[in-house]
């Protein structure tokens, strides 16, 4: 009677948000700060003043049957100008504005850039650990999700990604820095990256590289390189969700790179996509806030110090984990085998961490940072007696 795939969808929820509602249930129950909830990337650093200031000034300014009424399906023009601006600006890609698509954040962006791409049955190469609903976006669109193992400190394994390459592979979505484990790609990476997808693209259709970007600007010492200045066939999937502290209000970008092959026929896919799916008209106030807030960014000083005081701790209580280079996350290897079983365990210290078999790897879990300092600190003797827990 209704669609089964969808169905499945709605009674499967993610196990990031399974875990976020029940920590919500919990904190009902006990008292929020008796939870030591890590399940999700919810921002706890304040947005930049820039945020503020923007939306009093429009407020103030602006008539609202402007403000809030509807712009063109891609965006306005001015938003989709000013972002081409800066990416050219801080990046020197020749970046248009006509190839700019205002969305409702990356989730948006990626569900309109894989359906505008694919036909049923392509292939496309995530690397493992990945975001779960990458899966999601790429079964919705009828494409098949092609998993490849991280390498070394969960960088990318140019010799596995290559053999993963079929005449079915229409594209593959690097995530840097990478939720969930951190990991930053560096430039030799994205260039070896690059030389390897032109070298497999010889003589047929090129293989999109989808470049998912909400965590760009949150790194510690660490270059982001900017893709599509090493590959020309490049879409950026962007939000501001991360970067401005604006994770409900949903907004963010596409920027299909003029080196395309076919832009602005795949641009006019993912107008198309964009109205099929019903994602047109991003939210029209924070798309006059964020063109003036190009470019600043919450504290990361304040995740670098939630990251280094619970990296510190947990190494010390004997887990292994690997440093995050960027992000917010900490990919923390289970004490057994069953990364449920052991998020299940760390359940009776009200600690919450995801288990990372929906992530496409067995024996790890998520911890999210993104959490007021304090929370670290309360938590800190809780998974010391979790650890002594296994130890016995």
């Amino acid at each position: 009677m209704f669609n089964a795939k969808m169905m499945r969808l709605g009674e499967e929820r993610s196990a990031i948000r399974e875990l976020f509602e029940y920590g919500n249930r919990r904190k009902r129950e006990i008292g929020e700060e008796n939870v030591f909830d890590f399940s999700i990337g919810n921002p706890s650093v304040p947005a930049p003043a820039c945020v503020g200031e923007e939306i009093g000034r429009l407020l103030a300014e602006v008539p609202p049957e402007t403000l809030h009424g509807y712009t063109s399906a891609a965006g306005l023009y001015e938003a989709r100008r000013a972002v081409a601006d800066y990416l050219r600006e801080k990046f020197g890609a020749p970046m248009s504005p006509d190839l700019i698509y205002m969305t409702c954040g990356a989730a948006a962006s990626l569900a309109v850039v894989l359906g505008a791409a694919l036909q049923r049955g392509d292939e496309v190469i995530v690397i493992a650990p990945f975001f779960p609903e990458y899966r999601v976006f790429i079964e919705a669109a009828g494409g098949v999700c092609v998993p490849v193992p991280a390498g070394e400190r969960f960088h990318l394994d140019l010799g596995a990604i290559g053999r993963a390459v079929t005449e079915r592979t229409r594209a593959i979505i690097v995530n840097s820095p990478n939720n969930p484990t951190g990991a930053v790609y560096g430039r030799e990476e994205i260039a070896a990256l690059s030389r390897l997808l032109e070298e497999k693209s010889r003589g047929k259709d090129p293989i999109l590289l989808i470049a998912d970007e909400p965590y760009r600007e949150l790194v510690y010492g660490r270059e982001v390189p900017f893709i599509p200045n090493f590959y020309g066939d490049t879409v950026v999937c962007y939000s501001f969700s991360k970067s401005l502290s604006l994770a409900g209000e949903r907004i963010g970008y596409i920027a299909v790179s003029p080196r395309c092959s076919g832009a602005e026929d795949l641009f006019s896919a993912v107008c198309g996509a964009g109205r099929g799916f019903g994602f047109v008209c991003a939210p029209a106030l924070f798309q006059r806030v964020v063109m003036r807030c190009l470019g600043q960014s919450s504290d990361v000083e304040e995740y670098r110090k939630n990251r280094d005081l619970l990296f510190g701790a947990l190494t010390e209580y004997g887990y292994a984990c690997s440093e995050p280079e960027g992000a917010f996350y900490l990919f923390v290897k289970s004490p057994e085998p069953d990364a449920k079983a052991f998020s299940e365990r760390a359940k009776k210290y009200e600690l919450l961490l995801v288990p990372s078999d929906s992530f496409g790897t067995e024996g790890y879990v998520r911890v999210s940072y993104c959490v007021p300092k304090k929370t670290i600190e309360r938590s800190l003797p809780a998974f010391g007696r979790l650890m002594e827990e296994y130890r016995r």
